[in-house]
């Protein structure tokens, strides 16, 4: 019972991202080390159950591995330069019938429909073609890349329609030349310019590893374009790492809402990714997602979620919600994806140049994460904006936080008079100051 009820708790809590994903375009890029993974199968289960909610799908794949070991079956060499690989013509029926081989195994995978599976019932449709437009990368710097390629466009207009058909549609890590062509792409390159081009909602990038980590092993749940561009000089990543994350960074640049780093070795990834507040791998974009503002009105019910349970145990004085209605403009909060995760209020006595910091509160699943820090910070800058030189507290259970961030235990004597005149004796609360 305990994990049905777990279940029934994490679905209605992703019922938001699922509102919110509907009808959007997703564009998720399947290296070829992902269908040899152990969790394929699952990452197929997950696209489907994506089409199923109605999430517009084009999957790039990739096919790195399978081309190296047809390679060296037939004793050829391959050559890397620069993060692409050479393609003579000699070697390009071999590209060819390794991409075909992926891609064959990814339609094959995604038309299942066993009983007693996820793929039950689900029909998907999957179109592939010559979408990809590419022009040859020449000759560059004494090196001739032969049928090495670049994208020169994507036939938005076709994908588009294949889109509004419910199609999912899978794009080769192959182009087409005007001139009948056929050219050996960087599959980051096409996922890239496909997410740009149909002014994608996502750009979706599996990867060995979860994301991106920090130097001390920490995994980084959201990076900013800013951050990621100092990894990407000063950081030495794989060449598919730093791929990927070069074509998150360029997405986010030009125009996508966010783009995502997940491992395609953790089952569930990608829902974990889409459907919870955590997610499970990095997510790069412009400006963080989870921003400190002032309160709003639509956030009383969400600030209300986050003070009762502290009031019931007499951490914080109730308010009802038209106190909190009236003196939301007091408020600073949190917000992470939609959702109220802090807040804390400032009561200013200007005339003795004084301001009270009141309702401090952080969401038990948010602490640790120096989000109190952030609100006494805010609070902090608000009062000195109104030329406060004191900031003081009433607090019966956190007096050591407070000791810590530069408060001194002081006496009713010190309050405004007014704040004197309603100090509950009852409630015996300890007061602290700290100047400015």
């Amino acid at each position: 019972m305990p994990d049905e009820l777990n279940y029934v708790d994490w679905f209605r809590h992703s019922s938001p991202y699922i509102n919110a994903h509907r009808g959007k375009t997703f564009v998720i890029l399947i290296p070829s080390e992902a269908v040899e993974c152990a969790h394929f199968s699952s990452i197929i289960h997950d696209l489907a159950l994506l089409d199923s909610l109605g999430i517009r799908l084009v999957l790039v794949q990739g096919a790195r591995p399978q081309i190296s070991r047809v390679l060296t079956n037939r004793h050829l060499t391959s050559k890397v330069e620069e993060d692409y690989r050479v393609t003579p013509q000699d070697q390009l029926l071999d590209v060819i019938q390794a991409s075909a081989a992926v891609r064959v195994q990814l339609e094959a995978q995604l038309s299942m429909g066993l009983s007693n599976t996820p793929m039950d019932g689900a029909r998907l449709k999957v179109c592939s073609g010559n979408y990809v437009i590419a022009r040859p990368l020449g000759v560059v710097d004494g090196i001739d890349y032969g049928h090495t390629g670049e994208v020169r466009r994507i036939d938005t207009e076709a994908i588009f329609r294949l889109l509004e058909d419910d199609n999912m549609v899978l794009l080769p890590h192959l182009g087409f030349s005007p001139t009948g062509e056929v050219f050996n792409l960087k599959s980051e390159d096409v996922a890239l310019q496909a997410a740009v081009q149909l002014k994608a909602d996502k750009l979706i990038i599996f990867s060995e590893e979860e994301g991106i980590f920090k130097e001390n092993g920490e995994l980084y749940s959201e990076l900013l374009t800013k951050d990621a561009d100092l990894i990407l000089k000063e950081r030495t990543l794989n060449s598919v790492t730093h791929a990927a994350l070069e074509a998150c960074v360029q997405a986010v640049r030009q125009g996508l809402p966010r783009a995502h780093l997940i491992s395609y070795n953790e089952n569930g990834g990608l829902l974990r990714e889409l459907f919870t507040r955590e997610g499970s791998g990095t997510m790069i974009d412009e400006d963080s997602y989870e921003q400190l503002r002032p309160a709003q009105i639509d956030d009383v019910g969400g600030m209300m979620a986050l003070l009762a349970p502290l009031e019931e145990k007499g951490v914080l004085v109730r308010r009802s919600r038209e106190l909190l209605e009236n003196e939301v403009d007091r408020f600073i909060v949190i917000e992470r994806d939609g959702a109220i995760v802090a807040c804390a209020a400032l009561y200013p006595f200007e005339q003795e140049y004084a301001g009270e910091l009141a309702c401090l509160a952080v969401s038990p699943d948010y602490r640790g994460s120096n989000r109190g820090e952030r609100l006494l910070k805010g609070i902090e800058k608000a009062a000195k904006a109104l030329n406060l030189s004191t900031l003081f507290l009433l607090t019966t259970r956190t007096a050591h936080w407070f000791i810590e961030r530069g408060f001194s235990e002081t006496t009713l004597a010190t309050l405004p008079t007014k704040k004197q005149a309603l100090y509950n004796y009852q409630r015996n609360s300890k007061i602290f100051s700290k100047a400015l």
